[in-house]
């Protein structure tokens, strides 16, 4: 096997992983913040914008990996 090939089926697994990883931590932080907000209704402000910074951070992975799958898939 040469490394065209490998990249070939690496790239996309790995870009699967990374989105499922992804999805898995959006949903624990959604889920802690409907908890939290139902616990105490008068921090939703605050629990709404920390979860959305959060969310962020979490999304910018996966952007980044579809950046460097882009720049890999390139190389083919």
């Amino acid at each position: 096997m040469d490394y065209k090939s490998m990249l070939a089926l690496s790239l996309p697994l790995g870009l699967g992983l990374a989105a499922c990883g992804c999805a898995l931590g959006l949903g624990k932080a959604i889920a802690a913040a409907m908890d939290a907000t139902g616990r105490q209704p008068e921090a939703s402000t605050k629990i709404l914008i920390n979860m959305a910074t959060g969310c962020a951070f979490i999304e910018a992975l996966t952007i980044y990996v579809l950046v460097v799958v882009f720049n890999f898939l390139g190389k083919l």
